[in-house]
């Protein structure tokens, strides 16, 4: 019967847990590509969702208050100015 550490390791990257939280090179270049592609796929969804979302409240207000279509170009460039700061915060954290 085999013992419970060696049903535990399933897996060859299993053995990374035993080199006390050090990466090697390449896994650290992994790593950051990964990091960098997970952030340059959310940038422009951000930029575009903050847009929509002022062109959105602008358009509403403008029915509500009959002000076509100076709202909805005021919170859509609000909006694209809040999706630019947004999308400037993510960049400097990474």
């Amino acid at each position: 019967m085999l013992s419970l550490s060696r049903v535990s390791r399933v897996m060859p990257s299993d053995d990374k847990l035993e080199k006390d939280g050090k990466l090697t090179p390449a896994e650290q270049g992994a790593a950051g590509f990964g990091r960098q592609f997970a952030v340059a796929f959310e940038l422009p969804f951000v930029m575009v969702a903050a847009i929509i979302v002022g062109g959105l409240l602008g358009f509403f207000l403008d029915e509500w208050l009959h002000s076509k279509p100076y709202l909805m170009l005021a919170f859509g460039f609000l909006g694209f100015f809040a999706g630019l700061r947004d999308v400037l915060r993510r960049l400097s954290k990474s």
